[in-house]
């Protein structure tokens, strides 16, 4: 059986709530293998609204298992908190359908309050996070400094970590005039805690493979895209983490060979979300419309969205970067009526034209983009299901993506609604 990646090849919020709850109903184990709760993916399933932060996608499904993996950062309250709301619309949640990595760090509210002191303290200069603790918590992670679930089950283990752990941050909090936290505090937070999470505590990569050995579908469902990757995306505009797919079998504790393919998710335009180098932005009319017809407010944050037209440079990198085999093209739709669109095909930078974003800040915010016309289309391509269902402009406009981007199109969505898909390949029939 195959086992597939989705990962987003822009800068997030691609679409791939809808993706991955269509993937989801194919697979036995949905797998997060990355982030914290600072991505979302939205999901309408009879006609009932569910939003995913922390919980994989699968978990709105009976019969699968979902599975935080060692590569997130988990906010234990948030993640409690998400449980009960799923459960108060009908979704049983319990050890016996989510498993959370026992190696997983956790997020403790003094991640939350350093994360935000930096934002404020930055002023104009600052990255826009959305100020959840997923950078701290992922910097003690490396620094050895970090709270894991399993740790919650040794008290004794728990108060010399607090103490390490506060030897650090509270000398931070004082250089930015903010309230140290108190030890004791801290620990009864995390003892009240424990019996409550503690039950969902696997040994997940022992569990996926034997879900692997036994011939279970696995679907590893990333947070956030390519372009805000640690190492690979517009850095420092970056989250804390790696979002390529290279990061599903790390952040789960599977090897290479776990993953068979690779499907990407893109926009049929392209958005981010916070500061950042964005060289295809509208900030017109166009681009105003576009985001009001996209709806382009983020899932977890409500911020607006920039907006702007393909970049097929950014995506052909990330096809490279993560190994893509397909991408999943979505919301074709919201370019609907427009008389004419436009593709990205290369940057200008100090008069020459280049095929790659560069790795240099600098060079970042001086690249043109080089924009091909197309004719736009006035028929609706809402709700199509099939190629004949869309307009010839709408189809000639993938087919250029494609070319650019040196990727199929596997799947193309043309509405929110899970039906309303196109598609051309299923990657787990690899």
């Amino acid at each position: 059986m195959a086992n597939v990646v989705v990962v987003g090849a822009q800068w997030g919020d691609e679409g791939k709530g809808k993706i991955v709850d269509w993937l989801s109903e194919r697979a036995d184990v949905v797998v997060r293998f990355q982030g914290g709760h600072n991505a979302g993916h939205t999901l309408v399933i009879d006609g009932i609204t569910y939003k995913c932060s922390m919980l994989p996608s699968g978990v709105v499904r009976q019969g699968k298992l979902s599975v935080i993996g060692n590569g997130v950062v988990l906010d234990p309250w948030a993640l409690l908190a998400e449980i009960e709301g799923m459960r108060e619309k009908g979704v049983a949640i319990s050890p016996d359908n989510l498993r959370i990595a026992e190696n997983a760090p956790l997020i403790l509210p003094v991640h939350r309050n350093l994360d935000q002191a930096r934002e404020k303290a930055a002023g104009s200069a600052r990255i826009g996070t959305t100020g959840r603790g997923i950078g701290p918590a992922y910097e003690d992670k490396v620094g050895r400094r970090a709270v894991r679930v399993g740790d919650l089950s040794h008290p004794d283990l728990i108060a010399g970590k607090v103490d390490t752990l506060l030897l650090h941050h509270n000398a931070i909090l004082r250089g930015f005039g903010q309230p140290e936290v108190d030890r004791e505090e801290l620990i009864a937070a995390l003892s009240e805690l424990a019996p409550k999470l503690l039950p969902y505590a696997d040994c997940v990569w022992r569990t996926l493979d034997e879900a692997r050995r036994s011939g279970k579908r696995i679907l590893y469902e990333g947070a956030q895209g390519a372009m805000l990757d640690i190492d690979h995306g517009t850095y420092p505009f970056v989250t804390s983490s790696n979002t390529v797919a290279g990061q599903a079998a790390v952040g789960s504790g599977q090897g290479p060979g776990a993953v068979n393919y690779v499907l990407g998710i893109a926009k049929a335009y392209t958005t981010r979300v916070g500061s950042g180098p964005f060289p295809t932005e509208l900030t017109d009319e166009i681009g105003r419309g576009i985001g009001e017809r996209g709806r382009e407010f983020g899932t977890v944050t409500g911020r607006p969205r920039r907006c702007g037209w393909f970049d097929a440079v950014l995506v052909r990198q990330a096809v490279k970067i993560n190994g893509i085999h397909g991408i999943a093209l979505t919301k074709a739709d919201v370019l609907d009526g427009l008389d004419e669109v436009k593709i990205c095909v290369g940057y200008r930078l100090g008069g020459e034209v280049i095929h790659h974003f560069p790795a240099n800040p600098v060079l970042q915010a001086q690249v043109e983009p080089v924009l091909e016309s197309m004719e736009g289309w006035k028929e609706s391509t809402r709700g199509a299901r099939s190629w004949i269902d869309l307009p010839a402009t709408a189809v000639k406009y993938v087919r250029r993506i494609e070319e650019l981007i040196e990727a199929p199109v596997a799947m193309l969505s043309t509405s929110p609604e899970r039906e309303d898909t196109i598609l051309v390949r299923d990657p787990f029939a690899d």
